[in-house]
């Protein structure tokens, strides 16, 4: 396995590590895996959730890009942490031809606050159509020409529902804490953020969730993907034994099914 790590920004938190697995000789792997992780956007929680789930799709064969941002208390919220993850994706541009990779399949596998992240991200096209948020257009800017977009969504307990997620004061006032303030003040930034607003999405997702998580409820998983469903969008929701944790313990089996999906989305 090698790995090489990534500026996309000026900014200490806009990095990505690339992670490929030992040629020996073998096809350049399919697509890539874009590893977002979670932590309820806040600052402590970093790019070292993901790097273990990065690794291990390596292991397994996948290039995976282990994407840092910034987050609330260290630059982030809004609107620079969807900068970033957009910004992030699209570094795989750039470096799709140093490392022969293959961005006809960019897959997306995002946990808790990485999954809103990630379903966020595969709804980028349709953001054009939402009220402009508080003099603030750059977001629908930056899918222009050339911008990576992801073929497919493995959400690990994420938070799908932002509205509900607010009223039920998730994690202290995450919500409104990461957006600079409650949906009342802000209602267009909350709405163009929550994914619910993107559905139905032409992209499959998964909305996989722990029977067991008493850190993002169950709820909110099953409030995306009855919306979604009812849209026609092809999503499809998995509950899996353990704790929110569980799906990003390598040794988990809830984890080897995430990694599962990941595979089947790359082909």
């Amino acid at each position: 396995m090698k790995r090489h790590k990534y500026q996309y920004g000026a900014d200490p938190s806009q990095w990505g590590e690339l992670f490929l697995p030992e040629a020996n000789g073998k096809q350049t792997p399919k697509g890539v895996v874009v590893v977002i992780h979670g932590g309820y956007w806040r600052s402590q929680y970093g790019a070292e959730l993901g790097e273990p789930l990065a690794r291990d799709l390596a292991m397994h064969g996948m290039a995976a890009w282990n994407l840092e941002y910034r987050r609330a208390g260290n630059g982030g919220g809004w609107p620079n942490t969807f900068e970033d993850v957009l910004a992030g994706i699209d570094k795989l541009r750039d470096l799709a031809e140093e490392h022969d990779l293959d961005l006809r399949n960019v897959v997306a596998l995002g946990h808790s606050a990485g999954g809103h992240l990630a379903v966020w991200a595969a709804g980028r096209d349709k953001l054009g159509t939402l009220p402009a948020p508080e003099a603030d257009r750059q977001l629908v800017r930056k899918n222009g020409n050339g911008a990576v977009h992801l073929t497919g969504v493995v959400s690990q307990s994420g938070l799908l529902n932002l509205a509900d997620a607010e009223k039920l004061d998730l994690s202290n006032g995450a919500v409104s804490n990461f957006l600079g303030g409650p949906a009342r003040k802000y209602p267009k930034r909350h709405m163009y953020v929550d994914p619910m607003s993107t559905v139905p999405l032409t992209v499959p997702v998964y909305a996989v969730h722990g029977l067991d998580d008493d850190t993002v409820p169950l709820s909110q998983s099953e409030a995306y993907a009855v919306a979604a469903r009812a849209a026609g969008a092809p999503v499809q929701l998995l509950k899996l034994p353990g704790d929110h944790f569980a799906l990003i313990d390598p040794k988990a089996p809830s984890y080897r099914k995430c990694r599962e999906l990941v595979q089947g989305l790359l082909g």
